[in-house]
């Protein structure tokens, strides 16, 4: 640790960039982070150094620092926990493991829930995915079907789109040895945290496929709901359109 006091002034590496900008300290303290979160410097699940130890390295007071990882743990990136410290988020913890589904029961019980794949194939990204996931139309993604169910009945059909480059290795059968939630295995085998997504939604009606795979009538209404899932630094790491059934359910978000 340095024998420097902290002092408020902007960090060495990033002071040129940041006077044209005119960024809050604390911000180019969070961009900071998220570098070394990007990097892998810390990794799911571990802790980070004490807001000292990241005030002294930056050379910043521990109140800038303070407040760069409020606004990383309001965001769900890190986890304070009481008396133990803070920690980077991991799609495996429960907080965090369903943060982008909104869809929520409406007589509040939490349902069980349970996943099928329907199919995993390797193919040439379409056009609008490849435009969404930033990549060229002959690129390779992995494209998967599922059904999730709650409380064994068949309320969501998620068509998923990723980077084959990134997703090597992704298989049927790699995801049916799988039991815990999609974007712990994308975090603990392929190195991508998802970080934040964008969503479109609308209202459609059922054709005669996603009528049969969701177990419901021809024509029903579902709500369609297009996700598009970043890693840090903003790069686009899935392409999502889920199909929801909502006789029993809603979809519930929260406006700050």
């Amino acid at each position: 640790m340095s024998n420097n006091p902290p002092t408020d002034r902007a960090p060495d590496s990033d002071r040129s960039a940041s006077s044209a900008a005119f960024s809050p300290l604390y911000q180019q303290i969070k961009g900071l982070l998220l570098q070394s979160l990007d990097r892998g410097e810390w990794k799911p699940g571990e802790a980070i150094p004490s807001e000292l130890e990241l005030a002294a390295r930056f050379q910043v007071s521990q109140g800038t620092v303070r407040k760069a990882i409020d606004e990383l743990a309001a965001e769900n990136l890190l986890l304070r926990r009481q008396g133990k410290g803070t920690f980077v988020a991991t799609h495996h913890e429960a907080k965090v493991r369903f943060r982008f589904l909104r869809l929520t029961p409406d007589d509040g019980k939490p349902p069980i829930s349970g996943s099928r794949i329907l199919e995993c194939r390797r193919v040439k990204a379409p056009a609008d995915i490849a435009a969404l996931l930033d990549l060229r139309t002959a690129d390779m993604v992995v494209n998967l079907r599922r059904i999730l169910s709650f409380d064994q009945t068949p309320t969501i059909l998620d068509d998923i789109w990723l980077p084959g480059a990134v997703f090597r290795g992704l298989t049927a059968d790699s995801l049916a040895r799988y039991r815990g939630p999609l974007y712990a295995l994308f975090e603990s085998e392929f190195g991508v945290s998802m970080v934040r997504a964008e969503e479109k939604i609308r209202a459609v009606s059922a054709t005669q496929d996603q009528a049969d795979a969701l177990e419901i009538a021809l024509a029903s209404p579902l709500l369609q709901v297009e996700r598009v899932s970043y890693t840090y630094g903003d790069r686009p790491m899935e392409v999502r359109r889920g199909l929801y059934v909502t006789d029993r359910f809603h979809y519930k978000n929260s406006l700050n």
